[in-house]
């Protein structure tokens, strides 16, 4: 079935220099956590995408050389024969499925960690990046001499060259994100009196030296691209006119832009949180780098909807729709979209998931399982093995995001009945409430697609409204149980720092919980002063404090950790947050720990035991969850009834096992729909890990 008229747009193919894109999804340079460290993982990851219509797929940030060393991030390094023989795992994957495959060079430039090259940093004026220790590196670098120029970039000719040799379609220079180039771009970072400093001439005069370098070298065999960062917040970058008249500048160098904005200390302006920034915001700026430019230009944008992106590229301000967190959530976006099958897209949520997880070790995404276990554990985002034994009866208990992940994913093994049972009358747990909270409307999509499953899986049936007993349970006819009944906020105050109950909190009508909030409706005396004590991190303390206040109450909020919303700064969401809590009037108090509460008054302790005290009116608990788990505790507390019942197995997944962030709790559903038919499902099997060849 060809595409609907409105979308065509999005499939024509479109020439970048030596080669041709075979429709107008370029799958944009993101971090995996893999690189060359994880060559199968990094491979097989890539190649998902490329399987599911891309037209190309690009690596994450490749260091040029040991001065760019940025371990313990795993950069994609293409320094000698051993990366390009990693690298050309990848490509061969990538041009398997008919993609082209892209290669990001990069150089961090004073941002560079280099942990293992133990390197000086190389900065253009021997100015400090403006990313602080512990997430930049410490010292101060060194301003890079005129040799130290001229090895860089003929480091630079030495990656692209290595990438033309294994297969690499596009060499795209990275100029952006706050790295070398953009530090040499920037009169923030750039003080130097020769011809690398001062005019906007001089100091674009190293990239488009080593843009016309790399050209020579490689631009008859591949597509020359150079990623601009055209806008960044703060002092440290260069302005949008200045970026149109780089374009310029540069425009004979390249086939095509690829563009973005933001720098590594606004990162969150580029991978913009649904929270705070919505789809399609980088339109306006990109308009005015059109009229600099005829080359084909890659936006990116936060783009997840296809009519959005077909008006983009009908609209000549773009030409190829750039997309990196989309093609996490659904690397088969490009091929539902050509089929018609738009309500099968796995929407990105725009959670940043992707992002936290990175810091973690391994990238992981709120809305598909599979993302990073395409080699790991050889999960398909599109496939399914079918059950040997397809003769089961399986119940599910709780619609939550764990629950609706194992019955979808049972159904579509081919289990012959899957039910799916949830006391509310709407599917979602915990997630229904959350969505109405500011700035998460967005995260609704998990549910709107689990529902769409839901209809076309004939072997599932929904059975909402209806609240079962272990009993219940017992008598169903279920040959397999799985317990998904989530979990709730403690009422106590028991935090994971203290492990005790907050004294003066029990049973007070002025203590709330999120739940009480959320669910039941329930308000503190209307205009009162309310305090949020958020022992979490997460997004909740800080989504009620800005409900409370857009409510009019007095608000303030209250936490250990260093930050409020701690959580939220890996998500790239954190500065935004806490700003619209201050243009709020919300008083935020950091690294404070409650130690009782009575008559109106917390109190506390700060970092250094200093006393603490706030007078309020009301005090709202988001300190710990705990697993609702006393149904699941019933029935395999009475193993000898179970087989009466013909139940072979009882399985808690998702929160009521363990409460945890919202990706984590899906994964652990999907997991055991994959691993149904092993040993003991409830036990995760081991997945593949890489060693690298260790020499005694």
């Amino acid at each position: 079935m060809p595409p609907a008229d409105h979308h065509r747009v999005l499939f024509e193919p479109i020439s970048i220099g030596p080669k041709t894109l075979r429709n107008r999804f370029f799958n944009v340079p993101h971090g995996t956590g893999y690189g060359v460290l994880r060559p199968s993982t990094w491979a097989s990851y890539r190649a998902v995408r490329a399987e599911g219509g891309w037209a190309a797929v690009s690596t994450e940030f490749s260091s040029v050389g040991p001065s760019s060393d940025e371990f313990p991030l795993h950069s994609s390094d293409i320094w000698d024969r051993e990366d390009g023989r990693r690298h050309k795992a990848l490509v061969d994957a990538v041009h398997h499925h008919g993609a082209l495959a892209s290669i990001e060079l990069h150089h961090g430039g004073a941002h560079a960690m280099r942990r293992l090259s133990r390197e000086p940093a190389l900065s253009p004026s021997g100015l400090a990046g403006e990313l602080p220790p512990p997430a930049g590196p410490l010292g101060t670098p060194k301003a890079m001499s005129l040799e130290d120029i001229e090895r860089v970039e003929q480091a630079f000719v030495d990656a692209a060259v290595r990438a033309r040799d294994v297969g690499y379609d596009i060499v795209d220079v990275l100029a952006g994100y706050g790295y070398l180039f953009a530090q040499f771009l920037s009169p923030f970072h750039n003080h130097r009196t020769d011809k690398y400093g001062g005019s906007l001439e001089n100091r674009a005069r190293f990239w488009i030296e080593t843009l016309s370098r790399v050209r020579d070298s490689v631009g008859a065999e591949c597509a020359v691209a150079s990623r601009l960062s055209i806008q960044t917040q703060g002092p440290w970058g260069h302005t949008l006119d200045e970026s149109v008249t780089l374009v310029r500048m540069a425009d004979p160098l390249v086939d095509f832009w690829d563009l973005n904005v933001g720098s590594v200390l606004d990162w969150g302006s580029d991978i913009s949180p649904s929270r705070v920034i919505p789809e399609g915001h980088n339109m306006e700026v990109f308009t005015r780098i059109r009229s600099a430019t005829q080359k084909p230009i890659v936006g990116v944008s936060r783009w997840t909807s296809p009519d959005l992106m077909a008006q983009a590229v009908r609209s000549g301000v773009i030409d190829i729709v750039g997309s990196a967190r989309q093609s996490i959530a659904d690397p088969f976006f490009p091929q539902k979209v050509y089929e018609g099958r738009i309500e099968d897209i796995r929407e990105c949520m725009g959670i940043n998931y992707c992002i936290s997880s990175l810091d973690r070790g391994n990238m992981a995404c709120a809305q598909n399982a599979t993302a990073g276990e395409e080699y790991r554990r050889g999960w398909h985002p599109e496939r399914y093995e079918p059950l040997e034994r397809p003769d089961v009866s399986v119940l599910v208990v709780g619609a939550g995001p764990a629950g609706l992940e194992a019955a979808v994913g049972l159904a579509r093994r081919g289990a012959d009945m899957v039910h799916l049972v949830d006391s509310a009358d709407q599917v979602g747990g915990h997630l229904r409430q959350v969505i109405d909270l500011p700035g998460l409307r967005e995260w609704g999509r998990f549910i709107d697609h689990r529902k769409v499953q839901i209809e076309k899986l004939p072997n599932l049936q929904l059975i909402p409204s209806t609240t079962l007993s272990a009993d219940d349970i017992l008598d169903y006819g279920a040959s397999h149980v799985v317990i998904a009944t989530g979990a709730r906020w403690l009422g106590t105050g028991l935090t994971p720092g203290t492990h005790t109950s907050l004294p003066g909190v029990d049973g007070s009508a002025w203590v709330f919980t999120p739940e009480q909030l959320v669910v039941r409706g329930a308000r503190p005396v209307s205009g009162c002063r309310v305090t949020v004590y958020d022992a979490e991190g997460g997004y909740m303390g800080s989504s009620l404090a800005q409900l409370l206040a857009d409510e009019g109450y007095k608000v303030s909020v209250v936490t250990p950790h260093s930050q409020v919303s701690a959580e939220a700064d890996l998500t790239l969401d954190g500065p935004a947050v806490r700003a619209f809590l201050h243009t709020s009037g919300v008083a935020m108090y950091r690294n404070v720990s409650l130690t009782g509460v009575g008559a109106g008054v917390l109190r506390g302790a700060g970092e250094f035991e200093e006393p603490f005290s706030l007078e309020t009116d009301a005090l709202v608990l988001v300190t710990m969850r705990a697993p609702v788990d006393d149904l699941y505790h019933r029935l395999v507390s009475e193993r000898s009834a179970l087989p009466e019942s013909g139940i072979e197995a009882v399985f808690c997944i998702g929160d009521a096992q363990s409460p945890r962030p919202l990706a984590e709790a899906m994964f652990d559903g999907h997991r055991l729909a994959r691993e149904f038919e092993s040993t003991d499902p409830s036990v995760p099997l081991l997945y593949r890990r890489e060693s690298l060849h260790f020499v005694e």
